[in-house]
């Protein structure tokens, strides 16, 4: 009883702040909980007289038809590899952008320089497909034209499945470079001036203040942002290959994602059991991965741990 009084009194003392609150809980719990009770469809032969929950059970069928395809093994390490690179080469342009920017004397040149850097941020991936293939194309494409001026051969991008981690990685960087450059900007913002003032004044040039006040100071930051990230290490980006990659069979064997597969399963076969399948296989391999990483961070600092 006398908890539920202290309980009542909070609640009345911060009940603006709670109203507040509200919406965003109410959005988290339709758009986030209640589609979790769909996951029995991975469990079910669905079809559409029965839909959710009229649907027979099948168990695991749905779980051995995916493994059993041969693809499994395909799309879970071309998901990971890839989100290894973005998460390994965004971290490292970011960081270097948000140092580099801080570095910069000029207000003007900053200001430009980051604007030009956020606006990739606000163009759609299906732009972006349209720029790459205006770039990569064999025929019409700004490389290939360039190549043949120079005298040499074209170069059919779209045939050869081993560029395209390079140019996954590329247009992933570029797209997300400035927007996630802002926290570690914003991090580095929060550092006491005082440290600067004191390395200056005991002889540190510009690389020493970066290297031994500045990156200490935001890892922190860093390492929060990269755990966030492995969390979704199985979850590709799919409106970037989507847009990129498109139904290119040939290159399937190199740019196959978890999330690419699902979306054919569904769509082109139809099946709504497997890509539920997939969908849950995906969401569970994420989970063990943040508990792992987070594990790992705890070893070596709780305190920059997720929880």
């Amino acid at each position: 009883m006398k908890g539920f009084k202290v309980f009542f009194r909070k609640f009345l003392k911060y009940k603006v702040y709670l109203l507040m609150l509200l919406p965003a809980v109410i959005y988290t719990l339709i758009f986030s909980y209640y589609p979790m009770a769909g996951v029995v469809m991975a469990f079910k032969k669905y079809n559409y007289a029965g839909g959710i929950w009229g649907s027979p059970w099948n168990g695991i069928d749905n779980f051995k038809f995916f493994f059993m395809s041969g693809q499994a093994w395909t799309v879970t390490r071309n998901t990971v590899l890839y989100n290894i690179g973005f998460i390994i080469v965004g971290t490292f342009l970011q960081v270097m952008v948000a140092v580099f920017l801080t570095e910069i004397k000029s207000k003007h040149f900053k200001k430009t320089s980051q604007s030009m850097m956020f606006l990739p941020y606000f163009v759609s991936w299906v732009m972006v497909g349209v720029i790459a293939f205006n770039l990569l194309s064999s025929d019409y494409g700004f490389i290939n034209r360039f190549i043949v001026m120079l005298g040499g051969k074209k170069i059919s991008f779209y045939t050869k499945p081993e560029l395209w981690p390079w140019i996954l990685i590329f247009f992933n960087a570029w797209k997300g470079i400035g927007y996630g450059s802002v926290m570690y900007l914003a991090a580095i913002m929060g550092v006491d001036t005082s440290i600067y003032e004191a390395a200056a004044i005991d002889g540190a040039n510009v690389f020493q203040r970066i290297f031994r006040v500045t990156i200490p100071a935001i890892m922190p930051t860093i390492i929060i942002l990269v755990l966030m990230a492995i969390g979704g290490i199985f979850r590709g980006n799919f409106d970037m290959f989507y847009n990129l990659v498109g139904s290119n069979g040939l290159l399937y064997r190199q740019t196959d994602v978890i999330d690419t597969l699902t979306m054919r399963a569904l769509i082109t076969n139809n099946d709504f059991g497997m890509s539920s399948a997939m969908g849950f296989y995906q969401s569970v391999l994420c989970f063990i991965t943040i508990l792992i990483a987070n594990k790992l961070v705890s070893l070596y600092d709780r305190d920059y741990t997720l929880f």
